[in-house]
């Protein structure tokens, strides 16, 4: 059977820990991937007590539904690449903050988006500053046993598992991995997505289902909240081919839901249309 979870995002945003562990039990779910954006409600986490951090292991084990990863977004606003020295020195102190929490909460990977900036120019300097702090940050990790693992982005800087595996040359470490997203992935009409995943398949931690409307010349891309089956992801190709390749890692259905009014309905849904998909490419009996 294969390990699936689900994004906090696509749960009610306003509950507890132990509340949101217990839907996902409910829905079948075996991990929950926490998220930790650029807002300040949830840059506050890096920051709990040990007692607030104690609630949430207390709710893992009363549950047993473990949060495996960290989507850590918030270096959209504190990137590595800024010119901002001071948005580079903070950027850092996230890092290691996040770190300290997975390993406090037994969180397997984080992962980071492929982002050398979000919000300001792309130069070769703002990739150098990039490449020297993710530096950092991998041996920061290494000393903690936590994965960082780089997302498949909707940014052409990291678009690819080929440009993933020319960072990786620069930063050989077995803590630093690949996390495709197969949404972002198939959207980029230049990626040979089967080649690509055999290309990186003994890189890759973890793996997100997501669907996605394409780039082309005329249109910029569709690359969230877009219904499971209405974009452009050919879900069987890509599982099979995992499968194919010997994949055994954990998927996680990446959605937005946690504001709607019909959350637990909304993912049933996704699950509906994914879980055959899977079985099929012989995850799930």
């Amino acid at each position: 059977m294969a390990t699936v979870g689900i994004y906090e995002k696509a749960l009610p945003k306003n509950i507890s820990w132990k509340e949101r562990l217990l839907m996902a039990k409910r829905l079948g779910f075996d991990f929950v991937e926490m998220s930790i954006d650029e807002t300040d409600e949830r840059l506050a986490r890096l920051d709990w007590t040990k007692a607030e951090r104690k609630t949430v292991i207390d709710a893992i084990h009363e549950t047993e539904v473990k949060i495996l990863s960290i989507c850590l977004s918030g270096h959209r606003r504190f990137p590595f690449g800024s010119q901002d020295k001071e948005k580079r020195t903070i950027a850092l102190e996230i890092m290691k903050k996040a770190i300290d929490l997975a390993s406090d909460l037994g969180v397997r990977t984080i992962q980071l988006a492929g982002y050398d900036v979000y919000y300001e120019e792309k130069t070769v300097t703002s990739r150098e500053y990039f490449i020297e702090n993710l530096k950092r940050a991998v041996k920061m990790a290494a000393k903690k046993e936590v994965v960082l693992s780089i997302e498949i982005m909707d940014d052409p800087f990291m678009n690819s598992i080929s440009k993933f595996l020319k960072l990786k040359k620069q930063i050989r470490s077995p803590y630093l991995q690949v996390y495709p997203d197969l949404g972002n992935l198939s959207a980029w009409n230049e990626n040979d997505i089967g080649y690509e995943l055999e290309l990186g398949i003994d890189q890759i931690s973890a793996i997100h289902l997501k669907d996605t409307i394409a780039v082309t010349e005329k249109f910029s891309g569709k690359f969230k909240e877009v219904p499971f089956g209405k974009g452009c992801v050919d879900f069987k190709g890509c599982l099979k081919t995992l499968k194919r390749l010997g994949y055994s890692g954990p998927f996680m259905i990446e959605m937005w839901s946690e504001t709607s009014a019909t959350p637990e309905h909304d993912i049933e849904k996704a699950k509906e249309f994914l879980m055959p998909y899977l079985k099929e490419a012989g995850y799930c009996e």
